[in-house]
């Protein structure tokens, strides 16, 4: 999920640096886009430096979200949630050795632990699907997988065609605009992985997909990916089959990279279309207008997901580029006959260099609102008709989820190059969109070690 600034989520963004690289005069420093920190191992005894020059680059991370319910939430008993995961992500530069131009090996591999949610244990009430998590990286599962697998290489003289094709995921192309370094979900990157139809960063699928810049600000994004729901299970994370493919994915998306008042920004809208069937979220009306299929449930073979946002610099300090304001918006909005989270929506602020004695720290605030799908919650309704009850205690009732607002406010700061601690605070206003549900406060830490 999966989907930060570099010394963050170092890997997610790598995937995205080439295309956002390819400006010389455009600098996503205060968007979040950092460049590699120096490394705690440096040149490795002289290895590092060996494998770029054979054309083999490479980021080692670790990374850990701590977070402790303060007070709220439907369960108050005190916990401690604490996830952890190492990535390795890497390039192979082909160009050197085949002559294709801008020719590239890419991968990514993760290994996550610990398997332990606040959200699920605490903040919300179990009977309802989670709309969003205390800690972004948190995945289901202890588990090692690989993200992505790819072949690269660009077209035309002055390379603005690129292709993609191997078994892939969607941050290598798509909704890269703004970086995870929120520890909450709901702020951490675009709202495209709602879509509930691909995954965040490292579950791959076969798939192959095109950037075509159109012009040196605007390019064109597009793909056809497999849709397999199995692609998140444990048998798959190796796997290189495509058992459990239900069909495929079309994602087409617009980004634009232009500079307001000589400030950089960028913007993007994308739309996903899948032709695999989904179930409809509303059973009652499954069995009121007849079923599709042998199991009793009425499908659709047509849903789409919208997702649009923008991330601008606002403010430069002190004549500084690499410090100032940036504000960044991201909006998710699903079919909602069958993905239950109907609409996301978050803004946020980042500043960077807010002290002249820490010029490289970041503080930065975001709020997010998220609405349930309409069918989502009236099939919960139909179920408490059919068993025969109302009350919100009895174990047999299930909650009709609504509406949801969350906030997170952070203070980042690196003691070392290669060392990066961030505080946290999150205030969770009817976690899981359950009215019911307490209000929740929760502390967070997340650390980031660059190898």
């Amino acid at each position: 999920m999966k989907k930060s600034s570099v010394a963050l989520l170092l890997p997610l963004l790598l995937a995205a640096a080439p295309a956002l690289a390819d400006d010389p005069d455009w600098n996503g420093m205060v968007l979040g886009f950092e460049p590699p920190p120096a490394p705690l191992l440096g040149e490795m005894l002289g290895v590092r430096p060996l494998l770029t020059d054979l054309g083999f680059h490479y980021q080692l991370g670790y990374l850990s979200q701590l977070a402790y319910n303060a007070g709220g939430g439907y369960n108050h008993d005190d916990h401690a949630a604490y996830i952890d995961q190492f990535s390795l992500t890497f390039t192979q530069d082909l160009e050197r050795y085949t002559g294709i131009p801008d020719a590239r090996l890419e991968g990514n591999i993760v290994n996550r632990n610990h398997n332990d949610s606040l959200t699920m244990k605490r903040l919300q009430d179990p009977r309802v699907s989670f709309n969003d998590l205390s800690q972004e990286s948190y995945g289901g599962q202890s588990i090692t997988r690989l993200g992505w697998l790819t072949f690269a290489r660009s077209f035309f003289d002055d390379r603005r065609l690129t292709w993609r094709i191997g078994m892939m995921n969607k941050v290598q192309t798509f909704d890269q605009i703004i970086p995870c370094d929120f520890q909450m979900l709901s702020q951490c990157g675009g709202k495209s992985a709602n879509s509930l139809t691909w995954n965040n960063w490292n579950v791959h699928t076969w798939g192959t997909t095109l950037e075509y810049r159109l012009t040196p600000e605007l390019t064109l994004k597009g793909g056809i990916m497999e849709q397999n729901p199995e692609a998140a299970s444990r048998s798959h994370a190796w796997s290189w089959s495509t058992r459990g493919s239900q069909g495929f994915l079309l994602p087409v998306e617009l980004e634009a990279r232009p500079h307001l008042n000589g400030l950089p920004g960028v913007y993007n809208l994308g739309v996903l279309f899948t032709n695999a069937p989904l179930a409809d979220l509303y059973s009652g009306k499954n069995q009121d207008a007849g079923a599709t299929d042998p199991e009793g449930y009425r499908t659709h073979r047509r849903t789409w997901f919208l997702y649009s946002g923008f991330n601008q610099q606002v403010t430069q300090r002190a004549g500084d580029p690499n410090r100032g304001l940036s504000v960044s918006w991201s909006l998710g909005v699903g079919d909602p006959r069958s993905t239950y989270i109907h609409t996301t929506t978050s803004a946020s602020l980042r500043y960077r260099g807010l002290f002249d004695a820490r010029p490289n720290d970041w503080i930065g605030f975001g709020v997010s609102y998220i609405e349930m799908s309409n069918h989502y919650t009236r099939n919960f309704a139909y179920l408490n008709q059919v068993r025969g009850v109302d009350d919100y205690g009895n174990a047999l009732y299930s909650p009709l989820p609504g509406q949801s607002i969350n906030a997170e406010l952070y203070y980042r700061f690196r003691p070392l190059d290669w060392l990066e601690l961030q505080p946290d605070i999150q205030y969770w206003h009817h976690p899981g969109g359950v009215r019911e549900t307490q209000d929740a406060w929760v502390t967070g830490l997340k650390t980031v070690i660059s190898f």
